[in-house]
C-alpha cells in the first residue's frame, strides 16, 4: 500500500535536490512561490493518478557540442528526483564498477583516471604491447526503445520488491508515465531556424520514431541511459571477456594486449547492440590504435606516463572569456559559476601555465568585482564590491540570529 504521509516527505526531499542547482530559473522561482501548497497538491495527483506532465522547452546548445534540449517543467523535476531517489541505489548496486556517467562518486575524472589505470595495468607500466579500441553509438539517446528500457526497468525491479521504500505498483506507473512521455509533444520551441542548420535528424526527437528516444537534459533520462546500455557492459565483461573495458554514457573504451581479439569484437558489439538493443555502431567512429598513440577520452589526450587537455576545451574557456568582456551587463553568480567550471576542469590537470595564461584576459571591470586565487583554480568575489545582503548568502556562517559575529 502506498503510504502518502510518506510520499509527502519523499516529494519535500526531491523538491529540496531538485531547486539545489535551479533555484535561479523562472519556472523554481515561480514553483517556489508556494512550493508547500503546491507540494501537497502534487502528492494529491500522484496518489490519486491524476498527474500529468507539463510541456517542455524545446532549445538547441552549441558548447560543447551542438545538442537538442528539452528542459522539463520544474514540478516535473521534481517527479523525477523521486523516481531517481527510489530507484537509484538499487540500480547502482547491480551497474559494472567501470560505468561512470550520472553516479555517486564517479563522472568524467573518475574516468579518466580508470583509463589511466588499465593502460598502466594492461601494458604492465608500458613494458608490453597493448592496443586501445575505442566506440561510439550513434545517435544514442535519440534511438532508446522505450519497450526494452522498460521491461529492463520492470524486471529488475520486480525481483527487488522488498528491497523498495515505495509501493511496487505506483513506482512502476510513475517510471512508465515518465519513460512513454513525448518530450515534443506541445513543447515550447525557443530555437531559431538557423540553430538547427547543421543539427543531424539522428541527434533530433523530432526525427525519431514512435516510442524511440529520450530527452537528454532529464535527471530519468541519465540513470535510463546507464540502465539501458548495463546488458552491454556486462555482454562485454564477461560475455567478451575484456578485463579492462570503460563505458561513460555512449562512448566506450576496450584496451586489451590481443590485437585480433579486438578487431573480432568490433563486429560481435556491432550485432549486439542491433538484435539486443536496436542501435547502431558509430561506423565513422571506430578507433584502434597502439597505445604508445594518444587515445582521446572525454576532454582528454591520453598518452603514456602523461594526460592533456583538449585544445578545444582551451579554446571554448578563451571563448568563454572573450563573452564575459564583451558582456555590459554583469551576472556575477553566473560568471563566477562558468569559470570555475572550467577552472576546476583544467586543474585536475598539469595547466598552471594555461590556467594563467588565459586568466589574465579577463578586463578591468571583471577584476573589479573578482580575484583569483594564487594558484589560478578558483576565482572569488571581491568582498568590499559585495552588497550586504549578498555577503550574507555567501558568507552565511558569518552571522548569528541575523547579526555579524
Amino acid at each position: 500500500m502506498l503510504n502518502a504521509d510518506k510520499l509527502l516527505c519523499d516529494l519535500f526531499q526531491s523538491y529540496y535536490d531538485t531547486r539545489q542547482y535551479k533555484r535561479n530559473t523562472r519556472s523554481a522561482v515561480v514553483f517556489e512561490m508556494d512550493y508547500e501548497s503546491k507540494l501537497f497538491t502534487l502528492r494529491e495527483d500522484l496518489v490519486h493518478g491524476t498527474y500529468t506532465i507539463s510541456p517542455s522547452i524545446c532549445f538547441v546548445i552549441t558548447d560543447p557540442v551542438q545538442r537538442e534540449i528539452f528542459a522539463a517543467d520544474f514540478r516535473d523535476r521534481i517527479v523525477h528526483h523521486l523516481i531517481y531517489n527510489y530507484i537509484y541505489e538499487l540500480f547502482d548496486r547491480h551497474f559494472i564498477y567501470d560505468s561512470y556517467s550520472c553516479r555517486l562518486e564517479k563522472g568524467t575524472h573518475f574516468g579518466i583516471k580508470r583509463v589511466e589505470y588499465f593502460l598502466r595495468s594492461c601494458t604492465q607500466n608500458y613494458s608490453r604491447d597493448a592496443y586501445i579500441l575505442k566506440l561510439d553509438i550513434k545517435g544514442f539517446f535519440m534511438h532508446i526503445d522505450k519497450h526494452i528500457l522498460f521491461d529492463q526497468i520492470q524486471n529488475f525491479l520486480q525481483s527487488k520488491k522488498e528491497g523498495l521504500s515505495v509501493d511496487y505498483g505506483f513506482l512502476m506507473r510513475l517510471i512508465y508515465q515518465v519513460v512513454f512521455h513525448d518530450s515534443t509533444k506541445d513543447c515550447v520551441i525557443k530555437w531559431k531556424k538557423s540553430d538547427r542548420n547543421w543539427l543531424p535528424d539522428d541527434k533530433s526527437l523530432f526525427h525519431s520514431l514512435e516510442n524511440t528516444g529520450l530527452a537528454i537534459w532529464n535527471l530519468t533520462s541519465q540513470l535510463f541511459a546507464n540502465i539501458y546500455l548495463d546488458a552491454l557492459d556486462k555482454y562485454i565483461k564477461y560475455g567478451l571477456w575484456f578485463k579492462y573495458y570503460g563505458r561513460y554514457v555512449d562512448d566506450f573504451i576496450i584496451i586489451d594486449t590481443d590485437k585480433q581479439k579486438l578487431l573480432s569484437a568490433i563486429p560481435q558489439i556491432r550485432d549486439f547492440l542491433s538484435d539486443t538493443l536496436h542501435l547502431t555502431l558509430h561506423p565513422k567512429k571506430i578507433y584502434l590504435q597502439h597505445y604508445a598513440k594518444w587515445v582521446q577520452f572525454l576532454w582528454v589526450y591520453i598518452k603514456p606516463y602523461r594526460t592533456y587537455i583538449r585544445k578545444r576545451t582551451i579554446g571554448r574557456f578563451w571563448e568563454k572569456v572573450q563573452e564575459i568582456n564583451a558582456n555590459k551587463k554583469i551576472d556575477k553568480e553566473l560568471i563566477q559559476s562558468v569559470t570555475n567550471s572550467y577552472l576546476w576542469t583544467l586543474s585536475h590537470y598539469k595547466t598552471y601555465r594555461i590556467r594563467k595564461k588565459v586568466t589574465k584576459n579577463f578586463n578591468n571591470r571583471f577584476r573589479s568585482h573578482f580575484h583569483f586565487t594564487n594558484s589560478h583554480e578558483k576565482v572569488a568575489p571581491n568582498i568590499r564590491k559585495l552588497t550586504s545582503s549578498e555577503i550574507r548568502n555567501l558568507y552565511p556562517q558569518w552571522y548569528y540570529n541575523g547579526n555579524i559575529r
